[in-house]
Parts: C-alpha cells; sequence; structure tokens
C-alpha cells in the first residue's frame, strides 16, 4: 500500500496518464462567477481578483471568436425551499437568495443579450438544468470551464461535462477558491481523472485555433 510520504505524481503515474482532445466545438463556460466571491463582506468572499481579470480575457476573446458563451449563477426562492439539503448543509449559501446583490454578475463579467444564462440550485451546472440540452443543440463537443469554485461547482460541472460526453477543460487561471490548498488538490484531481487542467494561454490558443479551423 502507498504511504504518505511517496511522491504524489509518482503514486499516480501509470494508472492516470490519460488525455482528452480538445473538440471542433468548443464553448466557454463560466461558473458561477459572480459578486459573492468578490464582496469582501461576503460570507463566500474567496478573494478571486486573479481569477476574474484572467475570465475578462477569455470572455473578450470568445466574442471576438465568434464562440459560444454560457454563464451560471445561483438563485433560491427567499428561504431557500428549492435548495434542499444543500442550502441547509452550507448555511453562505443564503447570499444566493432573489435579489441578492451577491447573487449578481461583476460589471465586466455581464452577459451580454442573446447569452445564456443557467440558474441552478446545486452545485454542478448539469443538475436540474437545460444545460446538456442547450449543448446538444449546438453541438458544442468542449467546454472551457472557468469560475468559482474550484473545489465546489467547477469540479462538479466538470465531472458531469465528462459524464456526458461533453470534453472538460478547466482553465486554471479562471477558477478560484478561498483556500490555495482545495484550489490545487482539486485541480490535481481533475486533471488526473476527469478533464484536461490547461492555462489561460493554451485556452486563449485554443479558442483562436478553433475559430480559424486549424
Amino acid at each position: 500500500m502507498p504511504t504518505g510520504d511517496d511522491d504524489l505524481s509518482t503514486n499516480y503515474s501509470g494508472a492516470f496518464d490519460g488525455h482528452l482532445a480538445f473538440g471542433n466545438k468548443p464553448a466557454l463556460l463560466i461558473v458561477d462567477f459572480v459578486m459573492a466571491y468578490l464582496d469582501q463582506g461576503s460570507p463566500l468572499y474567496a478573494g478571486a481578483e486573479k481569477a476574474l481579470a484572467s475570465n475578462e480575457r477569455l470572455l473578450a476573446a470568445a466574442r471576438a471568436s465568434g464562440i459560444p458563451v454560457i454563464f451560471t449563477n445561483v438563485v433560491y426562492q427567499p428561504g431557500g425551499a428549492d435548495g434542499g439539503l444543500f442550502y441547509k448543509k452550507i448555511p453562505a449559501l443564503r447570499v444566493f437568495d432573489s435579489g441578492s446583490p451577491l447573487g449578481e454578475f461583476p460589471p465586466s463579467l455581464a452577459p451580454k443579450q442573446g447569452e445564456t444564462i443557467i440558474s441552478k440550485q446545486f452545485a454542478s451546472a448539469f443538475f436540474g438544468t437545460a444545460l446538456c440540452a442547450e449543448l446538444r443543440a449546438k453541438d458544442i463537443d468542449t467546454l472551457l470551464i472557468t469560475g468559482m469554485s474550484t473545489s465546489g461547482c467547477v469540479r462538479a460541472t466538470a465531472l458531469d461535462a465528462l459524464q456526458n460526453g461533453f470534453a472538460p477543460f478547466v482553465v486554471r487561471d479562471g477558477c478560484g477558491d478561498r483556500h490555495p490548498a482545495p484550489h490545487e488538490a482539486n485541480l490535481f484531481d481533475l486533471r488526473s481523472k476527469y478533464a484536461e487542467v490547461i492555462s489561460e494561454v493554451d485556452a486563449l490558443r485554443f479558442m483562436n485555433q478553433s475559430a480559424n479551423g486549424i
């Protein structure tokens, strides 16, 4: 049995070495990048300013390249009646009660008219939403995934993307968490088992290649 002293990469080598190919029809999926993670008075504040700047650049590139952009947010009925056990487990989710300013998109990352917004109540953007049907209708085969938080909704969404047949490419620079330890641990595990984890530079290159039919 492996011990705690084993090098993690060496331990995983040979068992989790596969890779996913970038497809022909990508979309940029920005998961829950809302004010709750940017406002220092929020219980969910995650110091996500650098990730916000990355998302701004990725969003501009996607729009310029004609790549579909999908935003998600979390919205609950006041009191969380539609949030089930998730709402009970995490009291801080009350910041997403309908009408809360913490549930709003930051001005620099606001959807434009015609861009899709998927409102959800649970971690995965696929659970209980029309996301899968919309992606299939647009022939999307690859998702560039960013957002908040890495260990929560980003992870759950990437896993469900894989399970629904969409290649998930998680953009490291565009994700954030309230502490670097779960951020890095979940990126490592996603890269090993469920997704590709790429840099913003690689994401921009993929979008440019896709837009130019390369």
